[in-house]
């Protein structure tokens, strides 16, 4: 009799999950039934492909059995208890080893504060002092891997493709290094720059500072891909949406900008508080966006559409870092305090964030989780990649705050493997640099490449516009009017056709280029014979017979 209702429930909760994948009602009613069909080639067609979809629902099914976690939060155990009264001890006291060991705190008093930033992986964490420590680990394991004192200011670290490589800004330039601390690459375009980022998919690296630009570096060929002004003076903020690759930059008057590398202008600009932005934070869904403001304000924007879900006008004190985690909970840095909130991106009224108990009412998104440094100040924070744990660096060192139910329980391997060997980590880095993305493919709707504007036909060109458009350009060729002139009296180094040169792509070459290097060899032949006649070598009326020869097959 018991094993007749285990089948029984394997077979309701089977069928349940094949509910979620099923297909609405009207494509599975008589209407549709592929056996009224008269036509023989299109019935056996039809049946087909509902045979192809029934295997695809079955499979697709199948696939909830292969994801057992799920995440565990802190739960009360009656109305009356609080979940952020819960202490870091107690938690610790209660977690199995390997999760407690997990909780790093290094004391480090002399270089700080201190900047974390983990690898895509979590395996990694890259501490930043302000002093000029510099230091790579394995933090699990405990094994070191890399230590820089560079005796200067440094402002923010970044991981590149893997922990191989990592990109710091110091005080004036921006540096490459190894994992065994070993420079590789100063980069002189990159000048007082204060926040730094990567884009994984794209191979770029992204910073900007308090020169007020916004500089895109592809690491995998050596170019600067783009600098973009942002005319709003030195950057305070800046975050990547990991949907689209859009980067987000918070400015001194309040506003928030996104940007894209092919894009002069910003994408989208809005105010987002009454004074400096603070911090930005996108969720990895790349829908939400949550800031905080020096006018001690928090605000959660859904970007989609642009328009704000929760406002918190009126912090104890003006939040300084702000964080998302995988699963969704917002983490929040003002002073030595840290405040986390479950909930917070969802669109209903009970989900704004507040403090306190707020009397007891259920209706209220009270705190998660909250831990005091005390006589402390949180200099920046980031969960940590498919862990319980959120990252904090402070003025006297490195902590791991221990937070059930921060971290992804379910990942994919094949994308980002927290488990990886040597030649996993190889063979993936090989792969993206295989299917890496141009610059010019981060837009806000990604979605958008590779499909048809259907408005073309509309703005089509007609015979005569073309043949218009053809014969200017031939025009300019022949006339040379879209290079250039050429000018012997500048010097060599100062020449508009070298500079023009140097714009365009060096590894591509064109009717365009080749026409640029005539000129500027023409340009050189001048130069040389005003210097020689300068001289007293040649006079002024001296011609060179060959030359003049050779010059009608030019």
């Amino acid at each position: 009799m018991g094993h007749k209702k285990n089948g029984h429930r394997r077979q309701i909760k089977e069928r349940e999950n094949q509910n979620k994948f099923e297909r609405s009602t009207y494509t599975n009613n008589a209407k549709n039934n592929h056996t009224q069909t008269k036509d023989k080639k299109l019935r056996a067609g039809l049946k087909k492909i509902d045979e192809q979809y029934k295997k695809a629902v079955s499979s697709a099914a199948a696939t909830d059995y292969l994801l057992p976690e799920s995440n565990g939060y802190l739960e009360p155990e009656n109305e009356l208890e609080k979940t952020f009264k819960v202490q870091q001890s107690e938690i610790k006291s209660s977690v199995d080893v390997s999760t407690a060991n997990k909780a790093l705190d290094l004391s480090l008093k002399e270089f700080g504060p201190y900047h974390i930033k983990y690898a895509k992986n979590g395996t990694h964490l890259l501490i930043t002092g302000r002093k000029g420590h510099v230091a790579s680990m394995d933090w699990r394991k405990g094994q070191l891997r890399a230590e820089l004192f560079l005796n200067e200011t440094c402002h923010s670290a970044t991981y590149l493709q893997n922990e191989q490589y990592f990109a710091v800004a110091q005080k004036k330039y921006t540096f490459i290094y190894d994992h065994e601390g070993t420079e590789l690459h100063r980069l002189k375009q990159h000048i007082e720059a204060r926040h730094l980022d990567f884009l994984p998919y794209h191979y770029l690296l992204v910073t900007a500072g308090e020169t007020g630009w916004l500089k895109y570096h592809d690491v995998s060929t050596g170019q600067l891909v783009s600098e973009l002004r942002t005319k709003a003076g030195p950057t305070m903020a800046m975050a990547q949406n990991p949907w689209n690759a859009v980067m987000h930059l918070g400015h001194s008057n309040g506003t928030v900008s996104l940007w894209s590398p092919s894009m002069p202008e910003p994408l989208v600009k809005l105010l987002s508080a009454r004074g400096p932005v603070n911090s930005i934070a996108i969720d990895r869904s790349g829908y939400y966006m949550a800031t905080t403001g020096a006018d001690r304000s928090m605000k959660i924007w859904d970007i989609r559409n642009f328009k704000q879900l929760h406002s918190v006008e009126s912090l104890p004190t003006p939040g300084t870092n702000v964080s998302i985690s995988d699963t969704g909970l917002l983490a929040l840095s003002r002073g030595p305090h840290v405040t986390l909130w479950k909930d917070a991106l969802k669109l209903s009224g009970d989900s704004k964030p507040c403090f306190g108990s707020m009397g007891g009412n259920p209706h209220r998104n009270t705190p998660y989780m909250s831990h005091l440094f005390a006589g402390n100040k949180v200099e920046n924070l980031g969960f940590v990649p498919f862990e319980d744990l959120l990252g904090v660096g402070h003025q006297t060192g490195i902590t791991n705050l221990i937070v059930p139910g921060a971290g992804e329980a379910n990942y994919d391997a094949l994308e980002l493997n927290p488990f990886e060997t040597k030649k996993q980590r190889q063979e993936q880095e090989v792969r993206t640099l295989l299917n890496k993305l141009p610059a010019d493919t981060i837009t806000l709707d990604p979605n958008s490449i590779g499909s048809v504007d259907k408005r073309s036909s509309t703005i089509r060109l007609n015979a005569k516009d073309l043949a218009q458009t053809t014969m200017d350009a031939n025009n300019k060729a022949k006339t040379n009017s879209d290079i250039p002139d050429v000018k012997p009296d500048v010097k060599g180094k100062n020449s508009g056709l070298r500079s023009f040169l140097r714009k365009k792509t060096q590894n591509v070459i064109d009717e365009r280029k080749l026409r640029v290097q005539k000129q500027l060899d023409k340009e050189k032949n001048i130069r040389k014979r005003n210097h020689q006649i300068k001289q007293g070598l040649i006079s002024e009326d001296h011609k060179d017979v060959i030359e003049e020869a050779l010059s009608r097959f030019g």
